[in-house]
């Protein structure tokens, strides 16, 4: 029996926390783990992905729908840089993530063969946590601080293992791994609850609001039974962030939408017509589209109180839970509903949707995109996962693809990096096999890391109970990325043309191609009911204007203001968004 090294011990960490697979990227010094796990049995499984971004983006996607922390690998040098845009996803979107990455530097420091100040790369990332192995009695701690730390700070952590620390045996006085405590990340570690004179302000507000608006963000997961009875007792609107998007029933009659710059005129019309606004989990940065300072009176819910009034001017600040802080405000708000302000977010909600459902009907040249993701709305499998990438596909998925319960949906909301999509996709399919994925992209996108993470899905898709992964690529060849109105520009302007669905095929998986829009509803039959993973690529128009919905300076009661009282508006808008990034570069 060979001797227990570092490396055994890690794994040993690893299932003791639970974790069921960890991505990465074999390389040299990070081989004795790498060995260790394959060594493992499945428990946990290694994924080698095509690159080490592409690895870091799984392990954030699988902590983003999942709940659980992430695990990512690699090792020094070029393959530790490689891991930071995808541990900045995690970072920003408040995900738990380890990083384990390995080093071997055995000549003098600072002119090693790709050797890179390691603590100093992932000092701001994983600014909570990053420490290096030094002795083998310290790894099974270091491991477990690592783990806690991402999971009470919902961040990245970092764990530098030498490659002379992995491959040591350990002594035989080192008892086994013992359980450990594990967290859910997902969920708060302590009952968390705002004090009892600050609920009982806000409920006071709430019930002296007479047009109530709620904004719901990704922070507000699993709280949608509160949002919806305080919704009804209020009669209030609901708009959310695109994080927040999968949180509520999209169906809803009082659901405007998404907020922002993507999103729909329903929802920015609520903003300008409240007078009332308790903003739930979000951070959302699209700041030109709330209220104007001094419109509203705001509440804000937070499980952490930096956030709060990080957006907004905010009057009575609730640190808590989203669920236990709403259980607890329900408690305190009597059922009287203004309906008619109801009837008028109602009335709001209803023509946005008559006015999607035509901007999708336009012609366009092949096919519109709206109409892509229109036609998949009707068609979104009951459960499953839905992974959207950067471009002008989050404008007509924010807009379009209504997302009913029990489907996940996840984007890198606030990085936004291109690329990300095809991974979370992987991520979202090896966590729950048995459920449909689809992934939405622009070309860039798959050009950028979508084409090679197709060989991951194609080595894995057939243990899947399920075979479903479904990859949309949105082809408009257009080299900016974001299309948008914008006429073609010059040939060597544009990016060049890959048969995306051929490449889908050569690899042993469904492709089609479609270029008319007649065939868009057929063709998204084809691909859900395919016995293997797809690539639907639809060549799309670019030149289908984004619209971004105006930033609402009419409320829902009709009121409106005159050409210098505007002018006064957006430049007020434009100093709100300055004084916001300044404090960001901050």
């Amino acid at each position: 029996m060979a001797d227990r090294t570092v490396a055994d011990l890690v794994v040993e960490r690893l299932r003791a926390w639970r974790v069921p697979r960890a991505f990465g990227y074999p390389g040299a010094a990070i081989a004795p783990l790498v060995t260790a796990l394959d060594a493992a049995g499945g428990d946990p499984e290694f994924i080698p992905a095509r690159h080490e971004e592409t690895a870091a983006f799984m392990a954030t996607g699988h902590a983003k729908f999942t709940g659980e922390i992430g695990v990512c690998l690699a090792t020094q040098g070029p393959s530790a840089v490689h891991l930071l845009n995808g541990l900045y996803d995690a970072k920003l979107d408040s995900k738990p993530v380890v990083a384990i990455v390995g080093e071997d530097v055995t000549g003098p420091l600072g002119g090693a063969h790709e050797e890179i100040g390691l603590s100093r790369l992932f000092g701001d990332v994983c600014n909570q946590f990053v420490r290096y192995g030094r002795a083998a009695g310290q790894v099974p701690t270091l491991l477990d601080q690592a783990f806690r730390t991402a999971a009470a700070t919902r961040s990245p952590t970092c764990v530098v293992l030498p490659y002379a620390l992995q491959v040591a045996t350990v002594p035989d006085l080192l008892p086994q791994a013992a359980g450990v405590m594990s967290a859910t990340p997902g969920e708060p570690l302590a009952r968390v609850l705002p004090h009892e004179g600050d609920l009982d302000a806000a409920a006071s507000l709430l019930i002296t609001g007479q047009r109530v608006a709620i904004l719901v963000g990704q922070g507000a997961h699993g709280a949608a039974d509160e949002i919806v009875a305080l919704v009804d007792r209020l009669g209030a609107g609901v708009a959310t962030s695109l994080l927040g998007k999968p949180v509520l029933d999209e169906r809803l009659p009082f659901h405007t939408g998404v907020l922002g710059e993507v999103g729909t005129t329903a929802a920015a019309q609520l903003m300008g017509g409240c007078d009332t606004l308790l903003l739930v989990g979000t951070n959302d940065p699209w700041i030109d589209w709330y209220p104007m300072p001094g419109q509203v009176r705001t509440i804000q819910i937070d499980i952490d109180g930096r956030r709060i009034g990080n957006r907004y001017p905010v009057d009575v600040p609730l640190v808590g839970d989203a669920g236990e802080t709403l259980r607890a405000l329900l408690g305190r708000v009597p059922d009287r509903p203004n309906q008619q302000w109801r009837n008028l977010v109602e009335s709001s909600v209803d023509r946005w949707r008559q006015a999607a459902a035509e901007r999708a009907a336009t012609p366009a040249e092949p096919v519109n995109p709206q109409l892509v993701l229109h036609e998949l709305a009707g068609r979104l499998p009951p459960r499953g996962a839905v992974a959207v990438d950067v471009g002008s596909v989050i404008y007509w998925y924010a807009r379009h693809l209504q997302l009913p319960p029990g489907v996940r949906a996840q984007l890198c909301g606030t990085l936004g990096s291109m690329g990300c999509a095809l991974p979370y996709a992987v991520a979202a399919k090896l966590a729950r096999p048995g459920e449909p994925v689809i992934a939405l992209l622009g070309d860039g996108a798959m050009q950028l890391n979508g084409l090679a993470e197709l060989i991951t899905v194609a080595h894995h898709w057939q243990e899947w109970r399920d075979p479903r992964l479904v990859v949309l690529v949105l082809n408009n060849r257009d080299h900016s990325g974001m299309g948008g109105g914008r006429p073609p520009g010059p040939p060597t302007h544009r990016r060049p043309d890959v048969p995306y669905a051929g490449w889908a095929r050569l690899l042993g998986l469904h492709g089609v191609r479609v270029d008319r829009p007649e065939l868009i509803g057929p063709a998204w039959d084809e691909v859900l009911a395919a016995d293997r993973p797809s690539v639907l690529e639809a060549v799309v128009d670019p030149a289908v204007p984004l619209d971004p919905p105006e930033p609402a300076l009419a409320d829902l009661r009709g009121l409106f203001v005159d050409g210098d009282a505007a002018r006064r508006v957006r430049e007020q808008m434009l100093q709100r968004r300055t004084a916001v990034e300044a404090e960001d570069l901050v």
